[in-house]
């Protein structure tokens, strides 16, 4: 009489964890090395089957966010804490801890131990709905052990993994204008893709908060309600990021290389000059709503940073604002910021819009006035 072979008992992984209930449903807090999350968590994404049936939720990985990530995790000590969510199979188990509760205790939740199986078979007890990126990053960081926070709901339905993904994937983000109020304020070490971004905001908030500067008052911040404020952040900030981005710009020079930081009072000195001519040369026009003045409009904000990349990158003189005064009163008679039609483009003042189009128009339109007015001038 032949006996079954035995089976051989799953692994398993133990972590402290916090248990609580929700609609019915247990819930999960507790702290895991990101790298050990892939051994028990899979990534469920979506596809179809053969059936044409929808398989999965979970979009493609982005290399390139997963690489930032990545970058930013290998720059030393850094402070993750933003939560995995996982749905987590009714296998797992969780056992109280013996003991006295502490005096005060709100009674929400009970602390214990949450052994999470490893199955023989190589299948997963657990699937991402929140953080694949992330998972995948810290895989690939240098530091295997750094501890991050996960929150599990146990659920082995598809159905409420792709609803509860949805739900936490359809809040907006932040506003990218919050962001950049918000950079210069952050002293830590940024992931790559913001880095670049603090620099331009720094200079926005000098613009704005600074005595000295054309624009002080007169932009438009999230945290700033001044009636006042006419200019739109996001149009000074295209403005800057132009500048320093373009190998011609203005601002480039300054800007940070190996073998030094980025010299933002040197930026700084280059906008107040500049800006500074153009409210002296545009009175009329300078601080206007933009609906009156297509100066302060984003449009023109953006078209005249070009114009100030040709101008600011030919002075040579000490007194830098009024070589820039000096160069644009040739073109002054010829620009429409608030009435009548601009010749050469054949457009009404008010007909400026922001967009990519008009922006270029408006851009060539100043680059040709100031080219007749001093290459031309100087050629005749």
């Amino acid at each position: 009489m032949s006996r079954k072979q035995k089976q051989p008992a799953d692994e398993t992984i133990a972590v402290r964890a916090v248990r609580t209930r929700q609609g019915g449903v247990d819930l999960f807090a507790f702290f895991a090395p990101g790298a050990e999350l892939l051994k028990f968590a899979e990534i469920s994404r979506v596809s179809r089957n053969e059936t044409n049936g929808l398989s999965g939720f979970q979009r493609k990985e982005i290399k390139g966010h997963v690489r930032s990530i990545v970058e930013f995790l290998d720059r030393g000590d850094v402070l993750f804490p933003n939560a995995i969510i996982l749905a987590m199979s009714p296998t797992a188990r969780f056992t109280e801890a013996r003991g006295t509760k502490p005096e005060g205790d709100l009674g929400a939740s009970q602390g214990g131990t949450l052994r999470i199986p490893l199955p023989a078979d190589g299948s997963k007890a657990a699937w991402i709905v929140d953080g694949q990126q992330r998972s995948l990053a810290l895989e690939g960081a240098q530091d295997q052990g750094l501890p991050v926070p996960v929150i599990a709901f146990v659920s082995d339905d598809i159905a409420v993994h792709r609803e509860q993904f949805i739900l936490v994937n359809k809040a907006r983000p932040l506003p990218s204008r919050l962001i950049d109020e918000l950079l210069p304020e952050v002293g830590s070490v940024l992931p790559r893709d913001l880095a670049p971004r603090k620099i331009p905001s720094e200079l926005v908030n000098s613009l704005h908060l600074t005595h000295d500067s054309p624009f002080y008052g007169l932009i438009k911040r999230l945290s700033d309600d001044r009636d006042d404020a006419v200019v739109n952040d996001a149009a000074v900030l295209t403005m800057i990021k132009n500048s320093i981005g373009s190998p011609l710009g203005a601002l480039a020079p300054y800007k940070a290389t190996a073998s030094g930081g980025a010299d933002t009072a040197a930026m700084y000195a280059v906008l107040v000059a500049f800006w500074s001519a153009v409210r002296d040369v545009f009175p009329d026009a300078w601080g206007r709503p933009p609906t009156e003045s297509r100066l302060m409009h984003s449009a023109g904000i953006v078209a005249m940073g070009y114009l100030m990349d040709r101008i600011m990158s030919r002075c040579s003189r000490q007194d830098a604002r009024q070589f820039a005064i000096d160069a644009l009163m040739p073109i002054a008679p010829h620009c429409r910021w608030t009435s009548g039609r601009w010749n050469d483009i054949g457009r009404e003042w008010n007909d400026i819009q922001y967009a990519g189009r008009d922006v270029r128009m408006l851009s060539d339109q100043l680059a040709r006035l100031d080219h007749l007015n001093s290459f031309g001038r100087k050629a005749a």
